[in-house]
């Protein structure tokens, strides 16, 4: 199925989201910026501590990947009989954002993946200079997956003749 993802198809069907998804959206958020925050020490808890400070784009980038994600997650609450909606729309999408959001914001030196390739001064040298560049793409492939979604809720589905 081609369809559409304008965000001005994405817009109208925001407008047409009822309260129960609005709600579904607010009440997701907090708990992905903790699922996200608390890990990579960005949400100060006696559980993380980061060996390289938090730079600036760390948390918008954190707040932007809470919001997507609360939006994606929101769109899979049912509001009514859907025929022909393909639930897996934009699932791999928004998986693949979130999972590079963790890396983008996560400390350079704490990522074992990182460290174990580049060592401690690798991983500041390499890595680190890449992290903005994969919070973008996090945030797009996160943007691309809501846009999918809801593209997919303003779809008029076919139905085959009788």
């Amino acid at each position: 199925m081609s369809v559409s993802r304008s965000p001005r198809a994405a817009w109208a069907a925001l407008r047409h989201w009822p309260r129960r998804r609005w709600a579904a959206a607010a009440a997701a958020t907090p708990p992905a910026v903790l699922v996200l925050g608390v890990p990579t020490a960005l949400v100060p808890t006696p559980l993380f501590s980061r060996s390289v400070p938090p730079v600036w784009w760390n948390y918008p980038t954190l707040l932007l990947t809470a919001v997507l994600s609360a939006v994606v997650l929101a769109t899979y609450v049912r509001t009514g009989p859907v025929a022909g909606r393909d639930d897996a729309t934009g699932r791999s999408l928004g998986s693949a954002g979130a999972v590079l959001s963790f890396l983008a914001v996560g400390c350079p030196v704490c990522n074992k993946v990182a460290l174990l390739l580049l060592g401690a001064s690798g991983a500041l040298s390499y890595w680190a200079p890449l992290q903005p560049a994969v919070a973008v793409l996090a945030l797009g492939l996160l943007a691309e997956a809501a846009l999918r979604r809801l593209a997919t809720e303003a779809a008029c589905p076919v139905r085959p003749a009788a």
